[in-house]
């Protein structure tokens, strides 16, 4: 997974903010490592050199292999808390997309009822019975 982190001119765009918001996206989303091609990190400040509340702005914009960008948005006082609120909802973001692709995918394949595909226990059984009834007839 590439994380890229882009700040707008408020925010200083260090080489080492960068590596901070990589690594705090990259801990919190490792287990869908495989499954994300990239991870773009908007950073903004919108009141600019003005205080305010919820003024810092985080946008992470997620892709997934194969399917559409998921993007989110958290405001906060801080860049941290903007950060970690919004890598929380892109992670049951994430949560919910492929778990609804892995229910789909189960519900498209055969149940196994011990050891054996259901369906084909039921085509056995009608083999084997009109056998028995060919042999008893």
């Amino acid at each position: 997974m590439q994380i890229q982190v882009h700040s707008d001119n408020h925010i200083e765009g260090s080489a080492r903010l960068a590596d901070w918001v990589s690594a705090s996206v990259a801990g919190k989303l490792d287990r869908y490592d495989d499954e994300l091609t990239r991870v773009v990190v908007h950073l903004n400040d919108e009141n600019g050199d003005k205080a305010g509340a919820h003024d810092k702005r985080c946008q992470i914009e997620a892709r997934p292999k194969g399917l559409q960008p998921i993007s989110v948005t958290h405001k906060a006082e801080s860049l941290e808390l903007a950060i970690d609120g919004a890598v929380d909802k892109l992670s049951n973001a994430l949560a919910h997309q492929f778990g609804k692709l892995r229910s789909k995918r189960a519900g498209a394949q055969p149940q196994m009822i011990d050891g054996a595909v259901a369906g084909r226990d039921a085509l056995l059984e009608e083999d084997f019975l009109a056998d028995e009834l060919v042999r008893n007839s």
